[in-house]
């Protein structure tokens, strides 16, 4: 295992139109070993489940940034600030979310596209290969 849930959470109730009945508690991480530009013991992000972050390569949930639903972070994927990523999405392979930048429903992002700024990804969109969108 690469990072473990700590006992840091809270509880998050939704925002705009997406409102949770009795709100999702998510909880910080912590990594377990070195890895990527993580150091062992470093506090990560926070993620509602194991689910959300792949135990396996680099892939990260940093800083202030959210990963909850049946969302996933997988590959080498990095994900911080206050981004968030939420519903079914999933972000793979080199790809990077940070500042504000959203991406949710059944959006996927993958390869070494970065998203960030306000961006917002949503729907049924796929992105890959090499860019940014801001």
């Amino acid at each position: 295992m690469k990072y473990k849930l700590t006992e840091n959470k809270f509880k998050h109730i939704g925002v705009g139109r997406r409102f949770f009945k009795n709100g999702k508690t998510l909880y910080q991480i912590q990594s377990l070993k070195d890895f990527g530009n993580v150091k062992a013991g470093d506090l990560g992000g926070w993620v509602e489940s194991e689910k959300n972050l792949s135990q396996e390569d680099n892939c990260w949930i940093h800083n202030q940034a959210w990963v909850y639903g049946d969302a996933r972070v997988s590959g080498n994927a990095q994900v911080y600030d206050n981004a968030r990523i939420y519903s079914e999405a999933w972000v793979g392979g080199n790809a990077r979310v940070y500042d504000n930048a959203r991406v949710y429903d059944n959006a996927r992002v993958c390869g070494d596209v970065w998203i960030h700024d306000n961006a917002r990804l949503s729907g049924d969109v796929r992105i890959s290969g090499d860019g940014w969108i801001k």
